[in-house]
């Protein structure tokens, strides 16, 4: 099946309503992109966060009156806020395969693999982790996810028990498990995450190890393993609830920090009697495990 696509770049103030009257117009699905490579680092819980210079991508199928929806798109924006309008026929398949040429395996320590499908890796000492990008942030690209990867693998979690809190695609629960955990707790507060780990597990095979819950859901217990890639400002604020989920000489892993905000994140942990190893940086983030030092 083929497809219209629209594509124009716009302030972060239209973004939001040219987004909407899209699909007001019948679009299939309508996307964000930055369009001059602009970081966004600090969302608030909850927050879409886009950037000052917008690409909004809609997508229509091919029987949509294009023309019309471009003429009532002009109509209800000014020119100035529409800039490179572009319309395009773009098939399924170059959907599919238009993120391949950017994501391929990646491993991790000496033994996780972590693979889109059709490209997996198997060798002997080593597991492999199906991903594909999909619903929910964490492929294992960005530093941040990386920086945990990292940590999984070069540990031992036989037997563990694990949280993974803001589990996002579920990749650290299912790495865990992978890698020999017992059982995953992924909790996070977006449904779609929620549904992306239960197929990321389904996917791997390890959905029998791997519990999903929303907040509301989930009911805190003792692991031996706690991970938290979120953002440095929700961290602090569930310092006190995040850390009360290690148990006594267990594991907390938090990550989603950028290196100016480490002191501020150690601080908050510190006081729940949280002890840090060395901070462990990949471009302009870092990651910082430590253990429990007393019961919570």
């Amino acid at each position: 099946m083929a497809w219209h696509q629209i594509s124009v770049i716009t302030n972060e103030n239209t973004a939001p309503k040219l987004a909407d009257f899209f699909d007001h117009l019948g679009a299939v699905s309508v996307t964000y992109m930055d369009a001059e490579d602009e970081p966004v680092y600090e969302p608030a819980i909850g927050e879409t966060k886009i950037w000052s210079n917008t690409q909004v991508i809609a997508l229509y199928e091919l029987d949509a009156d294009i023309v019309h929806v471009k003429t009532a798109v002009l109509a209800n924006f000014k020119a100035d806020e529409l800039q490179d309008w572009q319309e395009e026929h773009i098939d399924d398949q170059e959907w599919e395969r238009a993120w391949m040429e950017y994501y391929h395996p990646m491993k991790f320590a000496d033994n996780l693999w972590v693979c889109p499908t059709g490209q997996e890796q198997y060798e002997e000492g080593t597991v492999c982790l199906i991903l594909d990008p999909g619903l929910a942030f964490g492929t294992g690209t960005h530093p941040t996810t990386a920086l945990c990867l990292e940590w999984l693998a070069s540990h031992d979690l036989t037997g563990k028990t694990v949280i993974d809190y803001g589990c996002g695609s579920g990749i650290l629960a299912v790495a865990a498990v992978l890698l020999g955990a017992k059982v995953a707790h992924a909790v996070d507060i977006d449904p779609q995450a929620i549904t992306a780990t239960e197929s990321n597990a389904l996917k791997n095979s390890v959905a029998d190890k791997i519990i999903c819950y929303l907040p509301e859901q989930f009911a805190p217990l003792h692991a031996d393993v706690v991970l938290a890639n979120i953002l440095a400002k929700p961290l602090i604020e569930m310092s006190k609830d995040i850390s009360a989920l290690v148990k006594t000489g267990g594991a907390l892993v938090l990550s989603g920090i950028l290196a100016e905000q480490a002191d501020a994140v150690i601080d908050a942990y510190q006081a729940q009697q949280i002890d840090f190893n060395t901070p462990v940086q990949q471009e302009d983030w870092v990651r910082l495990d430590g253990l429990a030092v007393i019961a919570k």
